[in-house]
């Protein structure tokens, strides 16, 4: 098969290994370095949805399974009225929240095995 560019295409000009190595340097930190700066500001919690803070861990996370089977089941629902790549969609939404569920599960578990 012919490719009318060769593989990597030929340039005139040298590629500048510094240049590209400090951009790289620059990109990778601000990636990298951005969890540093979020925290590094001051974080002040909205108050609009706000979970105490004494809260036992036990208890969140029975809520959010429950939060994740309600989710489960209307997504589940939703599916059944739709047909072809919507429901193919939602269906894969509804395995993603069973598998989150079944984390949370297993999360308790850990936390109170009977």
């Amino acid at each position: 098969m012919y490719k009318p560019t060769p593989n990597p295409p030929e340039t005139d000009t040298p590629i500048d290994r510094q240049k590209l190595q400090e951009a790289a340097d620059r990109a990778l930190n601000e990636y990298i370095n951005l969890s540093a700066r979020l925290n590094a500001t001051t974080r002040k919690p909205s108050t609009l949805f706000f979970i105490a803070p004494d809260i036992a861990t036990e208890t969140l996370l029975a809520h959010a399974c429950e939060s994740l089977a309600s989710a489960r089941v209307v997504a589940d629902d939703f599916a059944g009225s739709l047909s072809g790549a919507q429901r193919s969609t939602l269906l894969a939404i509804s395995q993603n929240l069973l598998l989150g569920e079944l984390a949370v599960n297993r999360a308790l578990d850990n936390l109170d095995p009977q």
